[in-house]
């Protein structure tokens, strides 16, 4: 099974972008998913966190309100639409899976993710 991230591109401070992450089978389909980037230089982090049913979400701090996650299981695709971005939000984006649960109460752990996809880059320039 494959996670596939696309989406990225540059755009200028302020403006929009969509990135998905299509998997290639049903399989991950019932199991939490994430968003997550790495800019140069830096750590990867989690960006948000979706549960199988859509219902529960979780945001880092600095994307609340300018970035929502969501999921379509019927396409096998998590989404990462992203408003109002910053030169800040510049990184490569990746998709993971936390195979170990469906639900989502809490903001997850980067560790928790065992299953990884390619990642897409993100370049906002101001």
């Amino acid at each position: 099974v494959q996670l596939q991230a696309s989406g990225g591109g540059t755009v200028q401070a302020g403006g929009s972008l969509r990135l998905s992450c299509a998997a290639s089978s049903r399989t991950f389909n019932i199991y939490v998913m994430g968003w997550f980037r790495q800019a140069p230089g830096k750590e990867r982090e989690f960006v948000a966190a979706i549960s199988w049913s859509g219902s529960s979400t979780f945001y880092t701090d600095s994307v609340k309100s300018r970035f929502t996650i969501s999921r379509d299981n019927g396409k096998n695709t998590v989404y990462l639409q992203m408003y109002s971005l910053k030169p800040e939000d510049t990184a490569v984006y990746s998709c993971a899976v936390d195979r170990s649960r469906s639900s989502l109460e809490a903001t997850p752990h980067i560790d928790e993710f065992d299953y990884w996809g390619q990642g897409t880059l993100v370049t906002v320039s101001s």
